[in-house]
């Protein structure tokens, strides 16, 4: 009861002191947000739940409609994260991902530093393709398999939970704020970043996290003690390579899909269109892989997230409180372009730590929205942005669902993960400004 009681303290506290600030309807707003993120963090309830409750919340205070609210838990883009979570589990089902993960660990030499690679270049592969919450998941149990050494087995651990988080951000799939995103652009009528050149722009990005991250944690492990239990999966049976072969027609469909201005226009097809039916291609006798006891382990708390970031970034926009907190910060736009990306970047980077990427994008993509509007920076790249910056944050559990797993190993103390996270927090707002400043901000 007292995982209950202090998310409504919480929330009644934020409507008092916002309430000097704010109206009442946005003062309500912000505590029912806090209520929500609070539960969310502690798990006072489930997860589902929790994010089932703006349905009732917003029209009972005013915010929004019951039927406004409820419109955004079946947005398009959800169901392009469904089929992903179908194709996801064929590939569970059918062992590829092991087999993957396997050909890949014996790329790098058999010592703590090429496992410390191995493993998180493992981890970013796989989490570009399924969800970095499922890849940590899978990859995590390898890591606390690999060592007996409770120091390597903590960088084995963190390698893997952050390279899920670097993999994830390299398609629109790899993590929810990256579709939170795209449903944002839907619902404000910006024109979206199809599939594969979402891949180009991140693919840098990704590459240089993937270069320091292993090596910055594999420094003072030379000498420990380390053992390789690699299971040899030598050959794909019948079932992964028929797999392996839809996943790579998938692949082209998506590439040939893509517009590369001005000289081509693509196919012209529904990227959503295309994800869902490649989920649904898997119930397909003699070619699928499921059967409907399959959807079972389809995530569908994580779809209600989706419903409920989807809402609280609608409530911000519909009630203006986004432009009113667009208000105060806008002091921010006469600042130089750089000095305004690397303030959106480290603001992100350090606010999600302590609370959910995925609730924080839903909040702060209407606030960034609306300055960009009166600010001298592209819409599209300040909103790219702060997505990318959502997932990378390296220092608590709660920040990223990867770190949450990480911790859960019970190979990680909190302020390990905080002192090798926040190196990687500065480098990671260093990288992405550069980065935006040197590339996105000119094929974005």
């Amino acid at each position: 009861m007292n995982k209950i009681l202090l998310p409504l303290v919480l929330a009644l506290a934020t409507f008092f002191i916002a309430s000097f600030a704010f109206s009442t309807q946005h003062s309500t707003l912000l505590a029912i947000i806090v209520l929500l993120v609070v539960m969310w963090t502690n798990e006072a309830l489930p997860l589902g739940v929790v994010s089932l409750l703006p349905i009732l919340l917003f029209p009972t205070f005013d915010i929004m409609s019951t039927n406004a609210t409820s419109l955004n838990y079946s947005k398009s883009i959800i169901f392009l994260f469904l089929g992903g979570f179908m194709i996801a589990i064929a590939t569970q089902k059918t062992n590829l991902h092991k087999y993957v993960s396997d050909k890949l660990l014996t790329l790098f030499p058999s010592t703590p530093r090429g496992i410390l690679f191995s493993l998180a270049i493992t981890s970013a592969f796989l989490s570009s393709l399924i969800s970095n919450t499922t890849t940590a998941l899978l990859l995590i149990p390898i890591a606390m398999y690999l060592t007996d050494d409770m120091k390597l087995k903590m960088r084995l651990v963190l390698a893997i939970a952050y390279g899920a988080s670097i993999g994830g951000i390299v398609t629109p799939i790899g993590t929810p704020p990256n579709l939170i995103l795209l449903g944002f652009m839907e619902q404000n009528a910006i024109e979206p970043i199809a599939f594969i050149k979402w891949i180009f722009l991140t693919g840098p990005l990704a590459l240089v996290m993937l270069i320091v991250i292993p090596y910055v944690l594999s420094l003072g492990v030379q000498d420990l003690k380390f053992d390789t239990k690699l299971e040899d999966r030598a050959h794909l049976n019948s079932e992964q390579k028929r797999l392996l072969l839809i996943l790579g027609s998938l692949v082209l469909l998506l590439l040939f899909n893509s517009k590369i201005e001005p000289y081509y226009s693509g196919l012209g097809l529904n990227e959503k269109g295309i994800l869902l039916g490649y989920g649904l291609l898997m119930f397909l006798p003699k070619i699928g892989f499921l059967t409907w006891e399959d959807t079972k382990k389809i995530p569908y708390e994580i779809i209600f997230l989706f419903g409920a970031g989807f809402s609280i970034a609608s409530a911000f926009s519909s009630t203006g409180l986004a432009n009113e907190i667009a208000t105060y910060l806008l002091e921010l736009t006469s600042l130089p372009t750089i000095l305004l990306i690397l303030i959106v970047a480290t603001m992100i980077t350090f606010v999600t730590e302590v609370t959910s990427n995925t609730a924080l994008i839903s909040i702060a993509l209407p606030i960034i929205y609306s300055l960009s509007q009166t600010a001298n920076i592209d819409t599209t790249l300040i909103l790219f942005i702060s997505t990318i910056c959502a997932s990378y944050a390296f220092m608590l559990p709660i920040a990223t669902p990867p770190n949450a797993i990480a911790m859960s190993s019970g190979a990680i103390k909190v302020k390990d993960m905080a002192k090798f996270g926040l190196v990687f927090n500065i480098l990671g707002v260093i990288a992405i400004t550069t980065i935006a400043l040197l590339y996105w901000q000119h094929y974005l």
